[in-house]
């Protein structure tokens, strides 16, 4: 696998001669507009096949599995425009093996609103180890807010991934509501009748581990929180379940802020079977333009994790997303709308911007002059950027990476982690 960024008056044609490979695949599997436009700055994710199966009439996925012995679910890897469906073609191309050798293995966990399209969830769960449903909610009595998750659960062993219980303090609202979490903590009957309510559940619906994620809470129930999270994995360790928990990206233990005081690195880490950094969102709707995942910020905080727990511990959140700044950028006042990477390669070919890249944030950006005259900015994600993270990961011993999130388009995040690295499966 290579990384190629296009240069002005080059076509997927002209690269695909450059590197010997099919245009048609080049464009399929880097999802490019039909008319075969680019951008300049932007990357092109080469896959160099060591066999490639035309597809006969009459031949299925599975015949064509078995006839080249290797797995349906490998080629749904090896060919991301398939989006994990088995519907093809005759005469159509098919990466059966690639040239070169992987980085090592990775764990994959996935987060997943449960209103996420089922095209793209198929699309995307053939990279995925675990997937983890977003989420469930809490009362102040203990008791489950339960979400719509049996469309994903459903879906998920088709491709050999377990389900990972979500669980947090998350309103209707869509924020972290930190005095319900400290109501729970303090209050042993609430914790008990969650904690039986969490087992039940999992039994119930087949899940494979429990990924809880309480933010905002106060410094004085660092303490406390641990204590819970031990509660849970004593509980459900012996029922085969793991424990993860999800940490805000902390670079010292002192560090101040509601976000952060009560995420004691070392006793959640003891308490957990693993934990999630969560190394995203510097860059952020009501913040000012930059990467949403900047490589000095994210290494900072994986130095200090590593300080206190084991590498095998640690899950290293990866963002698939960016944001659109209207410019100039006024605190308080400028909202950034997400968007996904694919997304924003459209802004820029619609409008001519040339993509940059960061090589301290490691990150892609452009800027753009829109109709009504306002100038944006876009940081995004791309192949560079994914496999820097991927890359930190896998050269640091992590136990694996958990993707924030699956909802939005971003092929080149999965061109990378399949091209470059194994993909670990519990199922």
């Amino acid at each position: 696998m290579q990384i190629h960024v296009v240069k002005a008056g080059e076509s997927l044609y002209s690269i695909a001669r450059q590197y010997g490979v099919s245009p048609t695949l080049l464009g399929r599997l880097n999802a490019a507009p039909a008319d075969g436009a680019l951008a300049v700055g932007q990357t092109l994710v080469i896959y160099e096949p060591e066999r490639v199966h035309v597809v006969q009439p009459g031949e299925t996925l599975e015949r064509i599995a078995r006839q080249e012995g290797v797995t349906v679910l490998s080629l749904y890897q090896n060919n991301y425009f398939l989006g994990g469906q088995p519907n093809i073609l005759p005469d159509e191309e098919l990466i059966v093996a690639l040239k070169g050798e992987k980085r090592g293995t990775l764990g994959v966990n996935g987060y997943a609103y449960t209103f996420i399209r089922q095209e793209q969830l198929r699309t995307v769960l053939p990279y995925m180890t675990y997937l983890t449903p977003f989420t469930y909610g809490i009362t102040a009595e203990g008791a489950l807010v339960i979400p719509d998750d049996e469309p994903l659960l459903a879906l998920a062993p088709e491709y050999r991934v377990q389900s990972w219980m979500h669980l947090s303090t998350l309103t209707e609202e869509g924020s972290f509501d930190s005095r319900l979490g400290g109501a729970l903590l303090e209050n042993e009957t609430a914790q008990t009748a969650l904690i039986d309510a969490v087992e039940a559940n999992m039994l119930a619906k087949g899940y494979g581990g429990l990924d809880v994620d309480f933010e905002y809470l106060e410094g004085r129930l660092a303490a406390a929180y641990a204590a819970f999270i031990e509660k849970l994995r004593q509980r459900l360790n012996p029922l085969g379940f793991p424990v993860i928990v999800a940490l805000a990206p902390k670079s010292s233990a002192g560090q101040r802020g509601l976000l952060y005081e009560a995420h004691d690195y070392a006793l959640l880490s003891q308490a957990a079977n693993a934990v999630l950094l969560m190394t995203y969102e510097w860059g952020y709707t009501a913040g000012p333009p930059m990467a949403v995942s900047p490589m000095p910020q994210v290494r900072q905080v994986l130095d200090y994790a590593l300080t206190v727990m084991p590498p095998q511990k640690i899950f290293l959140g990866v963002p698939t997303y960016g944001y659109d700044w209207p410019l100039p950028f006024r605190q308080g006042v400028t909202r950034a709308p997400s968007l996904s990477p694919q997304e924003a390669l459209s802004l820029a070919r619609r409008y001519g911007a040339e993509i940059l890249y960061d090589e301290t944030a490691q990150s892609p950006w452009f800027r753009y002059t829109a109709e009504d005259g306002i100038v944006h900015e876009v940081w995004f994600e791309d192949a560079r950027s994914s496999l820097a993270k991927f890359r930190l990961a896998a050269d640091n011993g992590l136990q694996g990476v958990g993707l924030w999130n699956l909802m939005r388009s971003a092929p080149q995040t999965y061109l990378v982690l399949n091209g470059a690295f194994g993909i670990e499966k519990v199922i």
